[in-house]
């Protein structure tokens, strides 16, 4: 997991001819300034010779080293303003063997060169190497460049921090840390880049107390710099802080709020996905559950989210912070888009909505419909709920939901589906609302029957409240019935007179 922090591209410290050549003034303002400051520090200062030109021999096989690795060719590509056409572009085709053949000859001849003409040799077959991936024969060009006394600063600082990252590519932590030290030691000006570097060598290493201030350096130098600090740095300075939550090193309270401001930095200048669910696991961790459900809802509206956990976590929390309406909005949406899933035994790819119809998931969506007063869409999405639920509490409340509806008979058959599965957890309730519904149909016999079957239970909230519906219809059937005789009484009187 630590490994992807370090990743970097290194540098090459290829020269051109042209660089190569004129190295030897830079080379000097560099001594010079480079003997100033260890002067200043009291360091023991390397000894350099004032100038730096190659052999004329050397430098005619160095051109024709730079020539073959410039080489370029011609193709042909098509033209992307007018179809059908082609346009001619240049493009690189290094010849890497007529290079080889020509620093071969060099090597061959080494004890003839000058130092400083060994160390333009050896920093061409770096390069080569690299380019092939042969990394431990590219370290060992620029071992051996590192060991030419008339090595130019330009050349031996470039090769030191070129050797310092082949080490951490192969993982040789320790000795990539001390050639990045020692290359800061060496050069006028430290870079942002170098102290990332440093920070991810530190990483890999577990020392995260070294590793999390170098990062902080690299930002703060990338701001003198006058550029925005990379992505990976952020990354890698959040990751720096978990670690050291973990290790109790720093108070889980100070590494939330270091990480809340690094992915606040990450969503607005870097916005993926997995940025904005850090931060917004950082606020649930905080318990900022306002801020939890904002940042969500901001990636749901950048539409990155994918996973079912995602969108019934959203679904959830605008439910908890009376919003209804966007949470059915939301779990809609997951059940409209379309992600693809890989078969991990036959490697065959499929498109399936990210919400299947799940019990759980349907179940959600009509709480949201009908918290939101919308019970007509409530009502098919809680039938098709009850059809795979196996309890029986499912139908009791679309039984509700159909009573609430005036569809008695709708909420009856619902009830009694439920009251026939083994788990419902409350069937007095249940038999309350059957009642109530057969009651609206004026079936007051059947509402007696359920009514009084409620009441036999030990709550008393519920015992009570059947004994008053049990009243309650023995009044209306009276009442009922009174009215029946009345109109019956007042038909006959109409039809006497008549």
């Amino acid at each position: 997991m630590k490994k992807l922090f370090l990743y970097f591209s290194i540098p090459l410290t290829f020269f051109s001819l042209t660089t190569v050549l004129s190295v030897d003034i830079v080379a000097q303002q560099e001594i010079d300034r480079s003997d100033q400051r260890q002067q200043k520090a009291g360091k023991s200062n390397r000894s350099y010779k004032k100038a730096r030109v190659l052999q004329s021999s050397t430098a005619k096989k160095i051109v024709k080293v730079v020539e073959a690795l410039e080489r370029q060719k011609t193709i042909r590509i098509p033209d992307p303003e007018n179809e059908g056409k082609f346009i001619e572009k240049e493009e690189d085709d290094p010849d890497w063997a007529e290079a080889k053949l020509i620093l071969t000859e060099l090597l061959n001849n080494r004890s003839e060169l000058k130092s400083y003409d060994r160390s333009v040799m050896w920093n061409y077959w770096g390069y080569i190497y690299f380019s092939d991936e042969d990394y431990d024969q590219a370290m060992y060009a620029y071992e051996q460049l590192l060991m030419e006394p008339e090595a130019t600063v330009p050349l031996r600082t470039a090769s030191l921090l070129t050797l310092a990252q082949l080490n951490l590519v192969k993982e040789n932590y320790d000795k990539g840390i001390s050639l990045i030290l020692q290359w800061m030691d060496e050069v006028e000006n430290v870079t942002a880049q170098s102290y990332y570097l440093l920070a991810s060598a530190y990483f890999q290493k577990d020392d995260f107390v070294k590793s999390r201030s170098s990062m902080e350096e690299a930002i703060r130098l990338a701001d003198e710099e006058g550029y925005r600090p990379r992505e990976n740095w952020y990354v890698l300075l959040a990751a720096c802080f978990s670690e050291l939550k973990e290790k109790k090193i720093i108070s889980a309270s100070f590494a939330l709020e270091q990480q809340l401001g690094i992915y606040e930095i990450l969503v607005n200048y870097y916005p993926k996905k997995q940025y904005f669910l850090s931060l917004a696991a950082t606020y649930q961790q905080m318990d900022r559950d306002e801020d939890y459900m904002i940042t969500l809802k901001a990636a749901y509206d950048k539409d990155m989210l994918d996973k079912e956990a995602e969108y019934l976590s959203l679904a959830q929390m605008l439910l908890l912070k009376k919003n209804p309406y966007w949470a059915a909005q939301v779990l809609v949406a997951g059940q409209q888009k379309k992600v693809i899933i890989k078969d991990e035994e036959t490697d065959e790819e499929e498109l399936v909505p990210v919400l299947s119809d799940k019990e759980k998931t349907l179940k959600l969506l009509a709480d949201s419909w009908r918290m939101a007063q919308e019970i007509d869409k409530a009502i098919p999405v809680l039938e098709k709920a009850a059809k795979i639920s196996k309890d029986g509490d499912t139908y009791v409340l679309l039984g509700n939901l159909y009573l609430f509806e005036d569809r008695m008979q709708e909420s009856i058959k619902a009830i009694e589906n439920g009251l026939k599965k083994p788990k419902v957890t409350s069937r007095s309730q249940a038999l309350l609302v059957l009642g109530q519904a057969h009651f609206e149909l004026q079936n007051f016999d059947e509402a007696k029957k359920h009514f009084r079957a409620a009441a036999r239970d030990e709550n008393k909230r519920i015992k009570k409240t059947a004994n008053s519906w049990i009243k309650y219809s023995e009044n209306e059937e009276i009442r009922v019935k009174n009215l029946a005789l009345r109109r019956d009484f007042i038909q006959q009187s109409k039809s006497k007179k008549s």
